[in-house]
């Protein structure tokens, strides 16, 4: 371990592979710290055909009382599937009060893939995360995301002038650096960076497979090698590959998510 502790806010999944489920064991084992604010608890995630929900906001006040009370402080933040407007406000809270000096914030907006925003997610929603990436200083929205954020056509066929200038959109209405992920160019799949100076594509070949929770993986591998001193475009690539290699690794898809575990397993032999 670096000293690096990294507060991620999410939900929890009791089975399933996404949200803390993956954060957890993926920022372990790249060498940082893993705290966690977990915003619900799930029986398990929402591929499954039913599922309970115990929302926890009412009790992340309580959380933060004791954390002022330790005097705990976090290196980084990383955010990923909040589900309420609520829960925004918490997360500011949180960048102001348990900060150590230079801490990077970093969201995964995740609301909406393929066109489409998730269930339970609305226009409402679209607004207050618009607000909140204004907080940020790295965003990871795949196309969809960004699209509905800026209230811009969602095309499933584009070329690299369309994406940048989402990315560039993104970037005048949120400050922050943007990395949309899941881009497609020539065959190839993968991320365009945008830092307000100029455009980088981290491109590599692209499975003809779709799981539940590799947007998870990619950004809690993201964060950890970014906040180990990597540059994001160093940080998509090995995020980029460890998500490949996971798709790669789960021969069947059983609903719960790639088996991340049989790849790190290999990287230890």
């Amino acid at each position: 371990m670096n000293g690096k502790r990294i507060l991620t806010v999410q939900d929890l999944s009791c089975v399933g592979q996404c949200s803390l489920t993956v954060a957890l064991p993926v920022l372990s084992h790249y060498g940082v710290e893993a705290a966690i604010l977990p915003t619900a608890v799930l029986s398990n995630h929402t591929m499954f055909k039913s599922w309970s929900y115990l929302d926890l906001t009412d009790e992340i006040p309580n959380i933060y009382k004791v954390w002022k009370e330790n005097g705990i402080k976090f290196s980084a933040f990383l955010l990923g599937y909040l589900g309420k407007e609520s829960i925004m406000a918490l997360c500011e809270q949180a960048f102001d009060e348990f900060s150590e000096e230079g801490a990077p914030v970093i969201i995964d907006p995740a609301f909406g893939d393929n066109g489409k925003l998730y269930g339970g997610f609305d226009e409402k929603y679209v607004a207050a995360m618009r607000n909140l990436l204004k907080r940020a200083d790295i965003i990871l929205p795949n196309l969809t995301e960004a699209t509905f954020l800026l209230n811009e056509e969602y095309k499933t066929a584009y070329d690299r002038a369309y994406v940048e200038g989402i990315a560039k959109k993104l970037r005048e209405i949120t400050g922050a650096m943007v990395v949309i992920t899941g881009v497609e160019q020539d065959g190839l799949i993968g991320e365009l960076i945008y830092d307000g100076n100029g455009f980088e594509y981290v491109l590599s070949e692209k499975l003809p497979k779709f799981s539940h929770g590799t947007g998870d993986i990619f950004a809690a591998a993201f964060t950890a090698k970014y906040l180990n001193g990597s540059s994001p475009a160093e940080a998509c690539a090995v995020a980029g590959k460890l998500v490949y290699d996971c798709l790669a690794a789960t021969e069947d898809w059983h609903g719960y998510g790639v088996q991340f575990e049989d790849v790190f397993a290999s990287q230890i032999k």
